[in-house]
């Protein structure tokens, strides 16, 4: 059936409310059976997969908040080596899940490949926390280099672990609700919600309780705890394999992909039958291109739909090719690359909304740095304002879930999706205006007080960057727990894992966006000798300037987001 070009709603979803004792998503049990309704999926997985979500994060969250102390103070790093080496890894923390998810969508499935990867993470971790605890590491720095690379082969391996666990933890979750059962629908919206307050709890709690016991205690200390529950967490997670429900595998997704643009560009000289039922789509989800559902023809990218058109008897072309997998595609392997390229621009706006995000941990820090940290007798290290951020989640979350998810249920158009992206999207441009207007008070304030020459702190109190961070967390509520649910909802069957691995593939191109932008400005402004927008004295610069062009960054991708939202034709699978 051929979809129509009116315009959609972002996320159009097609569900029915059905009563059998079977899902109807094509989902099975451990045993490769119809899983059954009563005895599988829900909330029961999802608690199991949930935990080991939280160890996860709490593994990531202690090595990430500290690494860079470890590397200057105990393995005698430089500051340059060890802040290069701590983007490196991060950066292979968050391109990982892209492995990760091509062996869950093509191979292994979810659940194994988080099997597989969860051992690897504890054994990174474990090397971590033993070697950090040897005391060859402070009393032999000069032989060094066997230590550092048993640190860099536990922190690797810990990279490699993440990369399996992070993208298939949220879509196997997913995976337990019915997506053809109205009830079970808005419990997944729920699941999202839950799994990002869990992702958020475990920050707070490594960068309070751990990060402490690490810097006052020991840092194999720290790490250690993390260790054990991740240890304990794996035999929790396979104990409750009858109880999860699993999706059938197709072929490789990316070879999928791949074979549709070859065979596009092979048939170039075609001309697109106007009888729009002509396309080639196989009769039996038995065939090589078996999938759970077949999706519908629509009229958007019409090149690729060449990739479909039968040859006739005639063509020039080599007939012994002509219904090769490289030349003749079925219309769902085609209509599965033109969703992926519909969700492009809201990747893109997810990207740009992490670049203003990498502020909390770079400019506010350094705004931070220099206002007035005291507060009576006790000085707030600018850093641990970031805190807030993370709190706002915790305390909006369940608020989110009570209020938000009832009124979807009700009034599914008004409270969208793409309605919730673009509050935070919004949310995050007031965030840089803020932060824009309170810079321009502080060095009136400077420059009132003659400091402006001296690297010194204003006198204005701290506190005033709270309203930043909570800003933050606000649009992090509305905007992170949407687009999970939208990459997930949005995806083709065959590529769930992949698709969610594109979303921390945007947080680590945002991270390094972010990096590009701060480079590109000093070296623009600081040309004749002039001190530039962020110079070591932000006494003499004008970081106002800077946070007003993230704020205008922000404006355009908010108008960017909302032009391709209402354009946007949703998933439109037909069962």
């Amino acid at each position: 059936m051929e979809a129509t070009d009116e315009e959609r709603p972002l996320l159009h979803v097609q569900y029915r409310d059905v009563g059998s004792e079977y899902t109807r998503d094509g989902s099975v049990d451990i045993n490769k059976q119809p899983a059954l309704k009563n005895s599988t999926g829900n909330w029961k997985a999802c608690f199991l997969i949930l935990g080991v979500e939280f160890c996860e994060n709490m593994a990531y969250f202690v090595i990430a908040r500290n690494l860079i102390t470890f590397l200057t103070t105990v393995l005698h790093e430089s500051k340059v080596d060890a802040a290069r080496n701590v983007s490196a890894w991060v950066g292979a923390c968050f391109f990982t899940p892209v492995v990760g998810a091509f062996l869950a969508d093509t191979y292994w499935g979810r659940y194994w490949t988080i099997v597989v990867f969860l051992p690897i993470y504890i054994t990174g971790i474990l090397i971590l926390a033993v070697s950090a605890s040897l005391p060859m590491f402070s009393t032999f720095p000069e032989h060094g280099n066997v230590d550092r690379a048993v640190v860099y082969l536990g922190l690797y391996l810990a990279a490699l672990g993440n990369g399996g666990i992070k993208p298939c933890t949220q879509s196997f979750g997913a995976d337990q609700f019915d997506s053809t059962d109205l009830g079970e629908l808005v419990k997944k919206k729920s699941f999202f919600s839950w799994s990002f307050f869990m992702i958020n709890a475990s920050s707070v709690l490594s960068g309070t309780v751990l990060v402490w016991l690490q810097d006052n205690v020991g840092w194999g200390v720290g790490c250690a705890i993390p260790t054990v529950l991740m240890i304990i967490s794996f035999p929790v997670f396979i104990a409750g394999s009858r109880v999860y429900r699993f999706r059938k595998l197709g072929f490789s997704p990316l070879k999928s992909l791949f074979q549709v643009i070859v065979a596009a560009v092979r048939k170039c000289h075609l001309q697109l039958p106007e009888n729009k039922s002509l396309p080639y789509e196989t009769s039996s989800s038995s065939s090589a291109t078996d999938r759970s559902r077949k999706i519908q023809h629509t009229n958007q990218f019409r090149f690729l739909d060449k990739a479909a058109i039968v040859l006739p008897p005639s063509d020039k072309m080599c007939m012994k090719h002509m219904n090769s997998s490289w030349s003749l595609c079925t219309v769902t392997q085609v209509e599965e690359l033109k969703m992926l390229l519909r969700m492009l621009p809201t990747w893109a706006s997810f990207m740009t909304f992490y670049t203003v995000s990498g502020q909390m941990t770079s400019t506010f820090i350094e705004q931070g740095m220099v206002m007035d940290n005291r507060v009576g007798s006790f000085a707030i290290p600018p850093a641990s304002l970031t805190i807030i951020d993370a709190l706002t989640v915790l305390v909006l979350v369940p608020i989110y879930e009570t209020i938000s998810v009832p009124l979807v249920q009700r009034q599914d158009k008004v409270f969208s999706q793409a309605l919730h992206i673009g509050i935070g999207l919004a949310l995050s441009m007031i965030m840089m205006v803020y932060a824009a207007l309170l810079e321009m008070k502080r060095l009136e304030i400077v420059q009132s007080s003659g400091l402006a020459d001296h690297d010194v702190a204003a006198p204005m109190s701290i506190l005033w960057q709270t309203p930043a961070y909570f800003l933050h967390g606000v649009a992090q509520v509305f905007t992170c727990i949407s687009i999970s649910e939208f990459f997930y909802d949005q995806a083709p069957d065959t590529m769930k894992s992949l698709c969610a691995a594109l979303v921390q593939l945007a947080i680590a191109s945002g991270a390094y966006l972010n990096t590009l932008l701060l480079g590109v400005i000093s070296v623009t402004t600081t040309s004749g000798g002039a001190p530039g927008w962020i110079p070591d004295n932000l006494n003499e610069g004008h970081l106002d300037y800077f946070f007003w062009m993230m704020a205008a960054i922000s404006l355009i991708n908010l108008a960017m987001f909302v032009n391709s939202s209402m354009t946007y034709r949703g998933n439109t699978a037909s069962s």
